[in-house]
Formats: structure tokens, sequence, C-alpha cells
């Protein structure tokens, strides 16, 4: 990734000393720092603004319309599955995506157009907002890929998880929709506890021969 940044000309600087830190007006901390760190402890003792990357791209997508694909498998190749098919109708979206594509000049898009597509994770914001980083992307389209156990580092069991895919699902609005696959029981178990779209796609896939 640190190739891949390079390349699109963006600075980057290793480590964490408060020396090296650039003077800025805002500054983003990803949820792998904590306290302790010894540029978290300066942003804080100095009352800098700070706020999570997921609340950061939150505000940037208020005005879009978002498509977000989740799950535990798929969410970065389904997401780029979309963005390749708007792109190829001409349509210039925005786009994140969690990975390197060789048929797209970089991982993430701002674009012209009101779609947005966005790989949507399940992990925590940061070390001060515990609440997952999709709660802050408000779609107006969820794609649930699959929902299985993972990020035993914040998830003590499965209902964790499925918990947070609920808490997304009650602030879709009423003329959004959710797109899962209905033979994943899981994701079952999180549609049956509430949906409040105006439409929900069932899916049933089948593999023949």
């Amino acid at each position: 990734m640190s190739d891949h940044l390079k390349k699109l000309n963006i600075k980057t600087t290793e480590g964490y000393l408060v020396e090296t830190m650039p003077d800025a007006d805002l500054y983003i901390i990803g949820n792998a720092l904590s306290r302790g760190n010894e540029c978290v402890e300066y942003i804080l003792n100095n009352n800098l603004p700070f706020k999570s990357g997921p609340e950061m791209l939150g505000e940037i997508l208020k005005t879009r319309k978002v498509l977000a694909v989740s799950g535990t498998h798929g969410k970065t190749t389904t997401s780029y599955m979309l963005a390749h098919i708007f792109l190829h109708q001409g349509k210039d979206i925005g786009f994140l995506v969690g990975g390197i594509s060789n048929n797209f000049k970089g991982s993430a898009s701002l674009g012209t157009n009101k779609i947005f597509v966005i790989e949507a994770d399940e992990y925590d914001s940061a070390f001060f907002d515990k609440r997952s980083k999709f709660i802050h992307y408000s779609p107006s389209t969820l794609v649930i890929n699959n929902i299985e156990f993972d990020h035993a580092d914040i998830f003590d069991h499965l209902d964790d998880i499925k918990r947070q895919f609920h808490h997304l699902i009650k602030i879709i609005p009423s003329s959004g929709e959710v797109i899962y696959f209905s033979d994943d029981k899981n994701s079952e178990d999180v549609i049956s506890k509430g949906l409040w779209c105006k439409s929900s796609y069932r899916r049933e896939w089948f593999i023949s021969g």
C-alpha cells in the first residue's frame, strides 16, 4: 500500500513522532492508534481538532447516494464490480474500496456523480468511537454478502456482529434498499430483527451442473 500511495503522489511519514507531525486543520486518527501513542497524547493535550476516518468520510458522503457493500467475505470484489458497472455506463461515480485493482487508477475517487460505492466494514471506528465504521456512511442501499464471526479482537461472539448490522439497518431510510443473500442464516437473523426500508431484495443463488 505504501508503494500505491507513492504512485498517487501522497506523501507519507513513517512512525509516530510529534516532531514529524505537520500543522493541520484536522487530524484523522485511525483505529490502529490508542491512548499512549505520542501523537495521540499531543493532540489531546493541546486540544487539537480530530475525528476518526469513518466520521470524516461520513461528512463527505452526506450529499451522496451511498451504496455500501458489507459482509464478512467479498466486500472488496463486490465493491469493485459495482464501481466497474457504473463507470462502464459512463457515470463518474465516487468510490472507496479497501484494495487495489488493475482495472482502476486508484482505490478511491470522489467522482462527480451523486452515486458513491463504498466498502463498508463492521470494524470499530477509533479508540474513542467503538461504533462500526459503516454506521457513519448512512447508506441508502446496503448490500450484505454474508455474516460470519470475525474480528475476535473486538467482538466476543457472533451476536455482537449481528447487533452492529442491525444498528446499521435501523438508519437506512424507508426509501432505501437492503440486498442480501437469503440462504445465509446469519443475514436472515439480522433481517428478522427488523427492516424499515421501502423495499428489500432477496436473491436466491443456485449453482447448476
